[in-house]
This record gives C-alpha cells, sequence and structure tokens, in this order.
C-alpha cells in the first residue's frame, strides 16, 4: 500500500471507530459486532505501525475511554454523560485486576497469605456485568448517585438512579450518618428482551448485550424514561474508611438490613480449593440468573487486613476477578449469505448448523468482510469454533482443520451485488465491497427509508414491515415519498385499519418539527451520525449553507477531519441527494436552524476557538457556551485560530502547533474572564454547569 492510500485507509478507520464507539456507548445500537470493531482497531495499529509518520496521540489507537475522557482525541465528545453535572468521588473507584486463570487466582491468594501471615478469609461473589455505580446516603436518604467516570470524577446520574425501583429512597434501621456503597445498575434479561423486541418492532437496531443497554439507559437525559427500562441494582461494596465494621461480609449483611439490594450469592471461603469449588459451580449455575454475571470477585473478607495491602495505582492489593471464559461451541458451517447495509457494503453472514450457546440456539454469525475470512482461511463445510460470551452476537473465532472436509476450497465473494445484480467495487485501502448502485439497489433504498424512520431521526411510527409494504406496493422510493402517501392508499394496504393510518400520518406530520440538526442526522450522509449532524447543523445554519461548502469549509467545524468532510462534499453535490433534499423542504421539513443556544453576549465574536483537554463542564456544554457568545469551534489547529482553549492534559501536537504559529494557550479561568458575570473555577467543590 503506497503512502497516500495508507493516510487516507488511516483516516477512514479513525472516523468509523469512532463513530461506532459513539454508537456502541451512546446509542447504545451498535451497527457492528465486537469482533468487527477489534478487526478495524488491528487494522488500524497494523497501519499506523507500518506508516508511524500517521500515528497521532488522538488516534483510537493510543486513548482509553471512559465516561469522563472522549477516547477518540483531544476534541472529541464525551462517549456519556456529557449532559450531565460532574462531581468528584469522595474515595477513588477504581478497577479490579482480571484473571482468566486459577493458577492467577492461587498467586493472589500466596502474596495475600504471605503479606499478611494468615489469619483471614475470603469473600467471593458474583461479578456482575452492568454499569459501575456509587450511592451515597446522608440521614438514610439517597443523597447522590455518581457513574464510575475516570475513577476521580464521575456524573450524578442521581434523578435516574431515583427511577431504579429496588434502590430505596430512605433506609431503615441503625445506618450511618453518612457513608458511600457501591455497586453494579444491570438489566435483567426480561427488561433486555422486552427492550429489543420493542426496537426491532418500531424498526431500530436491538441493543447488542444487556451490559450496553443498562450503561445507555442509565445516562437517558429522560428520568422517566429510565423508568420504564426496567433497571435492577446489586451492591457488593462499602469503601473500609467510612464504615465500622470488621469485616466485609459483615458490612454487606449490615447494609441488607437497612433495606440495600445487596446480593446474597457469596461465600466465605478459607482456601484456594472452596474457591476453586465457588467459581466451577458459579460457571454453570449463572446460567439460571435472570441477570448477565461474567465471573467472580474473590476479596480479602477482614478490613483490618485489607487496609494493610492498600492499593496499586489503578486496583486494590486485596482483591481480584476472576473471568469465565467465553463460552465456545463447535459447529458446522453450511453456507455463506452476503447482505447489503444501507450504504451497500456487504457483509458475509454465516449459517450454521444449529448449535446451544449461552442459553440460546445461534443459527448465524457474521464474518464481516472478505479479509476476515481470508484471514480466519473459513470454508462452507468448516467445523468453525463459535463465541458468543456476555455479547448477544455470536462470533466465530477460528476453525477446527482436523474436521476439514476433503476438497473444501475458500468463499469466492461475490462480484455483483447479490440483490441488484450490480458489481460491486472496492476502493484503494477499503476493507469492504460496496453496491455502488445507491438509487436502485432495493436493500440500499429500504435500508435509508428505515433509517430516515427512526426513533432518533425523524421517529415516524413504522418499522421495516411496513417499509417493506411500501416498497412492494411501489409507494416509496426514497424517504420524500412518504409524504405524499394518503390515508385511502394505506387503507388498500393488508392489515392496516383506520385507527394504524391515521396514527402513521400523525407522526409524519410531526416531522415537520423535528429540528434541523436531526433531519440532517436523518438523511443517512455516511460517517454522519447524531453529534457530528448536531455541530455540522449548528456551525452552519441551514442546508444551503451546507450544500455550498467547499472542504475547508466543512473542516473548520469540531470533530469534521477528511473523511467526514468528504462524505458530506460528495453528498451535497450529488444530484439525485440534491433533488432530494428539496422535495423534504417542500414537504415542510426543516432544513434551517430556528432554535439553538440563547445569544448572552458577542464577547467571543468572529473568534475561531480550538478545545482541548479535560474541563469542568462537557463538551458539548462548553461548545453551546462558546456559541452563545458568538464564537465558533475548530477541531484543528491553523492560521485562523484565534485561541487554544486548554483544560488538563491537553494534546501535545496542538500545544506544539500553537507555540509554532504563535497562537495564545488560555486557560478554562481566562477563558471565563472573558465572559460576561464569569466566576472562578474552584476544583475542590462541585463541578457543575457554568
Amino acid at each position: 500500500m503506497e503512502k497516500g492510500q495508507a493516510q487516507k485507509r488511516i483516516e477512514e478507520l479513525r472516523a468509523v471507530l469512532k463513530e461506532n464507539s459513539r454508537r456502541y456507548y451512546v446509542d447504545n445500537a451498535p451497527t457492528m459486532s465486537d469482533q468487527e470493531y477489534d478487526f478495524l482497531m488491528h487494522e488500524l495499529e497494523e497501519l499506523e505501525a507500518r506508516f508511524p509518520e500517521f500515528l497521532t496521540p488522538d488516534s483510537p489507537t493510543q486513548k482509553v475511554g471512559s465516561d469522563i475522557d472522549a477516547p477518540m482525541g483531544d476534541n472529541a465528545e464525551p462517549l456519556a454523560g456529557g449532559d450531565f453535572v460532574k462531581r468528584p468521588h469522595r474515595y477513588p473507584m477504581l478497577s479490579l485486576g482480571n484473571t482468566y486463570s486459577i493458577a492467577e487466582v492461587e498467586e493472589f491468594a500466596a502474596r495475600a497469605d504471605k503479606a499478611l501471615e494468615g489469619g483471614f478469609s475470603y469473600c467471593c461473589e458474583l461479578k456482575f456485568d452492568g454499569t459501575a455505580i456509587c450511592l451515597t446516603y446522608t440521614g438514610g436518604v439517597l443523597s447522590r448517585a455518581l457513574t464510575r467516570g475516570d475513577g476521580v470524577i464521575g456524573d450524578d446520574v442521581t434523578e435516574n438512579v431515583k427511577r431504579i425501583s429496588n434502590i430505596p429512597l430512605k433506609l431503615t434501621g441503625d445506618f450511618p450518618a453518612e457513608f458511600e456503597i457501591r455497586g453494579e445498575i444491570l438489566m435483567p434479561y426480561s427488561s433486555f428482551e422486552a427492550l429489543n423486541a420493542e426496537r426491532e418492532d418500531i424498526g431500530e437496531a436491538p441493543f447488542a448485550n444487556p451490559r450496553n443497554a443498562a450503561s445507555g439507559s442509565l445516562k437517558l437525559g429522560d428520568p422517566e424514561e429510565v423508568a420504564k427500562r426496567g433497571l435492577w441494582c446489586t451492591l457488593y461494596h462499602i469503601p473500609a474508611q467510612s464504615i465500622p465494621f470488621d469485616t466485609h461480609d459483615e458490612a454487606l449483611r449490615k447494609a441488607s438490613s437497612w433495606g440495600l439490594p445487596v446480593s446474597s450469592d457469596r461465600k466465605i471461603c478459607r482456601d484456594i480449593d472452596e474457591i476453586r469449588h465457588f467459581i466451577d459451580y458459579w460457571d454453570k449455575a449463572r446460567h439460571d440468573l435472570p441477570y448477565a454475571t461474567d465471573g467472580i470477585v474473590i476479596k480479602i473478607n477482614e478490613l483490618a487486613a485489607q487496609r494493610a495491602l492498600g492499593y496499586t495505582a489503578k486496583s486494590p492489593r486485596w482483591a481480584v476477578a476472576f473471568k469465565f471464559k467465553a463460552e465456545q461451541a463447535c459447529t458446522e458451517l453450511l453456507s455463506i449469505d452476503y447482505q447489503v447495509g444501507r450504504t451497500g457494503a456487504v457483509t458475509p453472514v454465516a449459517n450454521l448448523s444449529p448449535v446451544q450457546l449461552g442459553g440460546t440456539t445461534v443459527k448465524r454469525a457474521t464474518l464481516v468482510n472478505a479479509d476476515q475470512i481470508a484471514s480466519l482461511d473459513i470454508r462452507v463445510g468448516d467445523f468453525v469454533f463459535v463465541e458468543k460470551g456476555g455479547e448477544i452476537i455470536p462470533k466465530i473465532t477460528g476453525v477446527n482443520l482436523d474436521r476439514r472436509p476433503s476438497g473444501a476450497v475458500p468463499p469466492a465473494f461475490p462480484e455483483f451485488c447479490p440483490d441488484c445484480g450490480t458489481p460491486l467495487q472496492r476502493q484503494d485501502g477499503e476493507a469492504k465491497w460496496f453496491c455502488p448502485n445507491r438509487g436502485g439497489c432495493p436493500t440500499q433504498i429500504k435500508g435509508r427509508i428505515l433509517h430516515f424512520m427512526g426513533r432518533r431521526a425523524m421517529n415516524i411510527l413504522a418499522g421495516e414491515a411496513t417499509v417493506e409494504q411500501f416498497y412492494d406496493a411501489g409507494l416509496v422510493r426514497r424517504p420524500s415519498d412518504l409524504y405524499r402517501i394518503n390515508k385511502y392508499q394505506l387503507l388498500s394496504l393488508e392489515g392496516w385499519q383506520d385507527r394504524a393510518a391515521q396514527r402513521f400520518l400523525d407522526s409524519l406530520a410531526l416531522t415537520r418539527n423535528v429540528p434541523f440538526e436531526r433531519v440532517l442526522f436523518a438523511l443517512g450522509i455516511r460517517f454522519v451520525g447524531e453529534s457530528t449532524a448536531r455541530d455540522v447543523a449548528r456551525h452552519f445554519g441551514n442546508i444551503d449553507s451546507i450544500e455550498s461548502a467547499s472542504l475547508e469549509q466543512l473542516l473548520e467545524v469540531a470533530e469534521v477531519g477528511d473523511v467526514i468532510a468528504r462524505s458530506i462534499y460528495d453528498y451535497m453535490h450529488e444530484a439525485a441527494n440534491q433533488e432530494e433534499i428539496e422535495r423534504l423542504k417542500e414537504a415542510g421539513l426543516q432544513f434551517a436552524a430556528n432554535s439553538g443556544p440563547a445569544a448572552l453576549s458577542e464577547a467571543l465574536a468572529g473568534k475561531t476557538i480550538v478545545v482541548s483537554g479535560n474541563f469542568s463542564i462537557s463538551r458539548d456544554a462548553l461548545k453551546e457556551l462558546i456559541a452563545a457568545h458568538g464564537g465558533k469551534c475548530a477541531s484543528g489547529v491553523s492560521g485562523s485560530t484565534s485561541f487554544l482553549l486548554a483544560g488538563t492534559k491537553p494534546g501535545p501536537e496542538k500545544l506544539q502547533k500553537c507555540s509554532k504559529l504563535g497562537i495564545p494557550v488560555i486557560s478554562e479561568q481566562e477563558f471565563r474572564n472573558m465572559l460576561p458575570g464569569s466566576t472562578a473555577v474552584d476544583e475542590t467543590q462541585e463541578l457543575t454547569l457554568f
């Protein structure tokens, strides 16, 4: 691969990985499996290793995400919690060291025995597969609930947590005046299945797993919607500094007596044999639980011993998590189908001989793309290893070569679109093959219409079956056709009654009130997710300005890089898309921003500001603050940059470029001092929105 091709592919991979991280963590509706995401990440790692001149500190390969730090670079938005107040944890929320090896559990026990010279026990508990939470009770009343965040600062989700049915708002008994207790927010399988059924019914992709569903539900902006999600809480740790008890088990028993939801599935073990027996038991019994678990946590039970062992920088020395190995089955690969997505990407899907895995029957698994088929050397008739782990999407991880039938040959990736017969194309540096027939490929057409109608786009009351019906009846070939359907046409279709037809038309009428940024997202421009659509809409203000924007002007939008800018530019310059936008305008959709952050002043008028690092408020709030005072955000430092607004941990490359170009670098407090009615930032106090 030539250097130019490598650079293009690296930029594309970064854009795809960033967008799918957002879909995974924020939308909780990933468009690719974990395996495909990892495959793309590995491809990016390999390219950056081969072309180190393109490696940057803000690459997805160099960042690890959290509730606070965006994993995709200095200027990327937080993946979650952007609208929540940030507050410091009283005691750091550290992570546990993980192991898949019983031998490493034995080493943990040996280290503890040597350091403590015996005289202690272990408390073994289930490791719940949810999202971490820290509750504070003051005078027996729930006063605060924080997510883990980055371990030091978390998102305040108190109002949402108050809507989780088994979390008591008020305690009973002899509770301390104030204490913290930590645990996990879970989504039981029953709630998960009901939620996914609802999403599929309205044409939205299902959540990938209960863990993502729980995490996303906890971060919803509407507490009443959180109440509908069927979340559950289990608590398992009170920081030893805040309680007067002798053992961890005693603390949990007391917490249970106060009315707190503490898991009873724990056991005091005296030696490694008892620990091993507990692990072996739950490795099988966990499948009968109503929620997901992914391992066993082994803790030193005596709190004095915990204090003696202390902590490393990231983890307590007095605890370790044993992770269950992903469940695996071996089954026959019967055939491979090739499916076309709304963007034209062709994805191979394996049809398997049905096999039981993780309590469900697995019949299909994605194969990601042609490169993965080649990498795994998969052939029809092979017996393949399928894993599920905590995921709903099964993954093929390998081939049992000992059982390969004689004469098996590698599958030939199709040369023509399996839906419309158009020759497939694969651009240099692309991992996927695409059908270029955007306007005539039925699957792409239906996919774009379904995306347009989705809840986070135009929120039209219809799903996949309705789109199929409209397409088959010749009523809809592009989203604007939806606005030309009348009630008589609906009633002529099978299964439609007067009430259903009216509800559909009413939901269609409501789309005329959908704000411009969601309309822009609904158009389905490649690489343009919700947050990118919002940024672009707010930057330009209306569709005409976007259509006339040059590539350079598009690159001035925060978080828009070369790949996304090119995608928007190409979309806006395609005649069919221009015609569709005009038809949607005629239908009455909003193609101009008629509302936004209230104008507070002109203090930043004419200034282009680059933001880098972490701040006391979310990036969304910071961008809105800049816009409300007349300023404009940009993603990269250039000659037109007025100043770099630097928080903690700003990007070193941006600082270097500012130094080279003589561009001022200012702190958050200096920035606030530029604004009318500014206040000091006291980082020892609670962090609130400005």
